[in-house]
């Protein structure tokens, strides 16, 4: 009697990932750990990204790029931070910098201009950095 070739072992991830996608049943679900990354979207995500004049930025204060989700702030003059726009509290995009904080307004969330860091909750993390240049009088932002 010959056995049956063995099948390979389904992975708890991919089953979980599979009943989601069948109750979902056409809807939008995100499943987190579930999504497979298009093609190129890591080359698409590290390209430069045009802001335009970095005069827009001012001296001790910040612009909110909201269309790309990023936040610009010059902490001191020719000093130029950027940073993830989308709160790490509940996804919100920032919506200014004033008084050295950038905010958010759906739960109050305050970032630090120098370096992200959460001033005042319920954020529980930084908002991601980016690197960010001048060149030709443009900023040039890359997301990481």
């Amino acid at each position: 009697m010959s056995e049956a070739p063995e099948s390979p072992a389904t992975s708890r991830r991919t089953l979980l990932c599979g009943a989601a996608a069948v109750l979902a049943a056409g809807g939008t679900l995100a499943v987190s750990g579930c999504s497979a990354p298009s093609a190129g979207s890591d080359s698409a995500a590290k390209a430069p990204v045009d802001l335009g004049p970095a005069s827009a930025v001012p001296v001790g204060g910040g612009t909110v790029f909201r269309e790309k989700k990023i936040v610009v702030t010059q902490p001191t003059e020719g000093q130029y931070k950027a940073f993830s726009a989308k709160c790490t509290h509940a996804g919100c995009i920032v919506d200014q910098v004033k008084n050295d904080k950038i905010q958010c307004p759906c739960h109050g969330s305050k970032f630090g201009i120098a370096d992200g860091a959460v001033q005042d909750g319920p954020a529980p993390a930084p908002l991601p950095a980016y690197t960010v240049a001048v060149e030709g009088g443009n900023l040039k932002v890359t997301p990481s």
